[in-house]
């Protein structure tokens, strides 16, 4: 089975194509990766310049892997996006839990609920509580006096899914699901140990960066925040008025989180936007440094302050991962070591039979963790039964109207 994920970014449109076997084996049959200047802070700001990327870099890729690419994966980013708890609760009466009672409590709850102006992207069971005790996995089976149900809902900008839904439309490209971008750098980052025991996933992008926890195996929580990589290159290109070129290599040849006496002494040349003087400046890389620091700093904070405005920041979770492009700042483990009080480690994708060493780098997170996102791994099962059996109804209803209009 060929399946393809495609991730829209700030500064790159990425395409990966892999035949998936029976048994899970994945090898990857193409990797395309194109620049994009037509997404500013995840807002689309030309819909037929992006169409054509898209359809550019979906093509190479099907040309690439000699295949033909008709849906696929595609990441959503979470700027604008909300997270929301809620919970249920029933009465057994000592009775032996089964499928009705977890269907009763969601029923009475605002699981199936739409938001206006929103749409469901991810919809799952946090845990279970039996007479007050937490059951992280299934009360089936069990006796109890009380079941409550704990959810969580996650939900993007309407019009956003029917812009990127117009586009693909047109292209006569079906989107099977659609991907929280934070879930995807976890998924192709994080460890089965790292779910179980609890992580947090900071992918550190161009325009935005994006946060995803995760707690006994659980997807608890997502969310973004408009700063990333590209706020730091732009005020390097403020600061010593140079091109946007020359500050983004500034930034990712000499740029650090942490100082040292020695950066005094290094001198870097750099070029001047001064179209009458075409002679390079000298800087040291103290006063690149400074720049950077204060901005890498704001980001970490505001993302620990979203952590702490759900109150997560109490769980006292020690497991911090950090991909994205911004993961290569250098010492930015350490920084965000001081201020997330936890191991932290630099998250590269999971290596796939087939993927190139040259994609095994932290800004294509976010792109591997496509192929690596089942569906099927955040629904309850026999919610999965009722909807195959639904559809197969559906079916023979419509077998139906069809005999009663033709025979």
């Amino acid at each position: 089975m060929i399946k393809v994920g495609l991730d829209i970014g700030n500064s790159k449109i990425s395409c990966i194509v892999c035949d998936t076997k029976k048994n899970n084996y994945q090898k990857i049959l193409s990797f395309v990766s194109n620049p994009t200047n037509s997404v500013k802070k995840s807002i689309i700001t030309n819909i037929e310049k992006i169409k054509n990327e898209i359809n550019e870099t979906i093509l190479y890729a099907a040309q690439e892997s000699q295949t033909e690419i008709l849906s696929i994966n595609l990441n959503v980013p979470a700027v604008d996006s909300l997270s929301l708890y809620f919970d249920s609760m029933i009465n057994l009466n000592n009775e032996k839990i089964n499928d009705l009672h977890i269907k009763k409590a969601i029923n009475q709850s605002d699981f199936f609920n739409l938001i206006d102006n929103y749409q469901v992207i991810h919809n799952s069971i946090i845990n279970y509580e039996l007479d007050q005790n937490s059951i992280v996995s299934d009360p089936r089976g069990m006796f109890g006096d009380k079941l409550k149900i704990n959810f969580y809902k996650f939900v993007i900008k309407e019009n956003f899914i029917k812009t990127i839904s117009t586009i693909f439309n047109h292209l006569n490209i079906h989107i099977e699901n659609f991907i929280p971008s934070p879930l995807s750098s976890a998924l192709a980052t994080l460890t089965d140990d790292d779910k179980s025991l609890g992580a947090i996933c900071i992918d550190f992008g161009s325009s935005s960066t994006s946060v995803s926890v995760f707690e006994n195996e659980k997807l608890i929580f997502m969310n973004s925040i408009k700063v990333g990589g590209m706020h730091i290159t732009n005020d390097l290109a403020r600061k010593f008025s140079t091109t946007i070129e020359s500050a983004e290599r500034l930034k990712t040849l000499y740029g650090s989180v942490i100082t040292s006496p020695s950066d005094e002494y290094d001198i870097i040349d750099i070029q001047s936007t001064d179209t009458e003087n075409t002679q390079s400046k000298q800087i040291n890389r103290s006063s690149v440094n400074a720049i950077i620091k204060p901005r890498v700093e704001e980001t970490l904070e505001l993302v620990w302050q979203k952590l702490k405005d759900y109150n997560l920041h109490n769980k006292q979770i020690k497991n911090l991962v950090i991909t994205g492009g911004g993961a290569l700042l250098e010492g930015i483990e350490d920084y965000a070591q001081i201020i997330f009080d936890s191991n932290v480690r630099i998250g590269k994708p999971m290596i796939l039979p087939g993927l190139s060493s040259k994609f095994i780098k932290p800004q294509f997170s976010q792109t591997v963790g496509t192929l690596l996102y089942n569906p099927a791994d955040y629904e309850l099962d026999f919610l999965l039964k009722n909807r195959e059996k639904n559809k197969k109804k559906s079916i023979l209803g419509r077998f139906s109207s069809w005999l009663d209009q033709y025979i």
